[in-house]
């Protein structure tokens, strides 16, 4: 499946108190590769900030004054995010605003869980690592990912460094690069190929003794009782006979 790792930066805390979407960054991810293929826009939202969010993203009403407003992005966010699965930090958070920016257009769309599958990567986090601080800092603390630039808070920089937590937190790749010259995939060192050494030692074989092979087929034959069905190793075992 088409992944999507989304981050939003907003006005204030609360859509319901009239806070708005000001940045969307959208990541994509094919076959747990960054392709390279963003959505990153600021918009609009023609009321105040909070200056508590200012002092999160640096970013002021002035400076968003000539962005684009949300109905003027909403179709080309739809088309990214549309049957994907969209994998958000604290999903609860981006998919409200979302939501409720939807909720404002002259047609609305309906709701983020309607449109694509949600993953929220705090709560897989949290599975993860009970009882550990799981933030977005944190988290690349934990799995070595640099996240220096990141002195205040921004969509596409944040959805960028989330992308690979995320792939980290799942898979154990560490970096990605995404070079025009060079598609070289880094991992960690848990997930690299170790050869044995060519000197080595044949390895034992221990077989089966009867006995054992006996109550191997004693057991096979309670589970296919059981279950009314003939066993996939007993199918395999009367090929090789039949072989």
């Amino acid at each position: 499946m088409r992944q999507v790792v989304l981050d939003t930066e907003t006005t204030g805390l609360e859509p319901e108190l009239g806070h708005r979407v000001i940045e969307i960054g959208c990541v994509e991810i094919i076959g747990r590769r960054l392709t390279g293929h963003n959505f990153h826009t600021y918009i609009n939202p023609e009321r105040d900030l909070d200056e508590g969010a200012i002092e999160v993203h640096g970013l002021t009403r002035e400076m968003l004054s000539t962005e684009p407003r949300f109905v003027e992005v909403a179709d080309g966010f739809l088309d990214f995010v549309k049957g994907a699965e969209v994998i958000i930090h604290n999903a609860p958070f981006d998919v409200g605003f979302l939501d409720y920016e939807f909720s404002l257009l002259p047609e609305s769309p309906g709701v983020m869980s309607e449109l694509c599958e949600i993953t929220d990567s705090l709560t897989l986090a949290r599975r993860r690592h009970p009882g550990q601080r799981n933030s977005l800092d944190a988290l690349c603390r934990r799995y070595g990912i640099d996240n220096s630039q990141r002195t205040l808070h921004g969509a596409l920089l944040d959805a960028e460094i989330l992308a690979e937590v995320y792939l980290a937190m799942t898979g154990g790749q560490t970096a990605l690069s995404l070079d025009a010259d060079s598609q070289q995939t880094e991992v960690d060192d848990a997930s690299a190929i170790r050869r044995l050494p060519a000197d080595r030692q044949p390895l034992r074989v221990l077989r089966a003794s009867d006995h054992e092979r006996d109550r191997h087929q004693q057991l096979l034959q309670i589970m296919e009782q059981a279950g009314g069905v003939v066993s996939l190793w007993r199918r395999f075992d009367d090929s090789i006979q039949q072989g």
